[in-house]
């Protein structure tokens, strides 16, 4: 075999040997960049896909969830319009806490928060919706069991939109403010109660604690 046919079966052998290994060398380059480039030191994934199946007929979480408990309401303008009633707070608390209704004057077992437009009603953390009632007087009230003993109490709400045994999650939306006849002076607005191994505390009081140091 000469020189000639020698070369020309070699030379496509190099060749075809040598974009092989740049092939190869690129899938690894890729690689590694991908692995640089959707991983961190801090422990984060990234992901390219769909992180919701269906979002149409559920509300996504306006904010992650945590173990700290927050207000059951986002709207700043929001204020207090009737306090939780403390026994052993100032006298001018104590009467800003009076609830009359029917000629009976009652203390307040929660907190009204108030404000001329109607506002999101959220969930302060995860929970299961206990129960969805409506009655004449309290207007409509959502129970929801959250852990460590802590269950939220929503009430004089409108446009409800969750049901009983529902799971829900710190920051979705359950519901919209309205109105009750109890408290009919102080139109549109939020009635919430907290519970805490079984006793009525006051919500303010534990707003942006960790409910596993209570």
């Amino acid at each position: 075999m000469d020189a000639k046919r020698i070369k020309s079966i070699v030379v496509p052998i190099i060749y075809g040997f040598l974009v092989m290994m740049f092939l190869v060398s690129m899938y690894f380059i890729q690689k590694i960049t991908n692995n640089l480039l959707f991983t961190s030191d801090s422990g984060l994934l990234y992901v390219d896909g769909e992180i919701t199946e269906d979002n149409s007929s559920h509300d996504i979480p306006v904010v992650g969830t945590t173990t700290t408990i927050m207000r059951p309401y986002l709207n700043e303008s929001v204020s207090i319009g009737k306090s939780f009633y403390d026994y052993h707070g100032e006298e001018s608390e104590q009467e800003n806490s009076i609830i009359y209704y029917e000629n009976t004057y009652m203390q307040n077992s929660g907190v009204d928060y108030v404000n001329e437009e109607i506002f999101d009603v959220i969930s302060i953390l995860d929970g299961t919706v206990i129960s969805v009632e409506t009655n004449d007087i309290l207007g409509t009230t959502i129970e929801v069991r959250h852990s460590n003993n802590l269950i939220s109490v929503y009430q004089s709400l409108s446009e409800v939109s969750v049901k009983e045994n529902d799971q829900i999650v710190q920051g979705q939306i359950i519901a919209k403010s309205g109105t009750s006849n109890i408290n009919k002076e102080l139109g549109n607005h939020l009635h919430f109660e907290l519970y805490y191994n079984g006793k009525i505390v006051n919500p303010e009081e534990y707003y942006n604690r960790n409910i596993n140091e209570l």
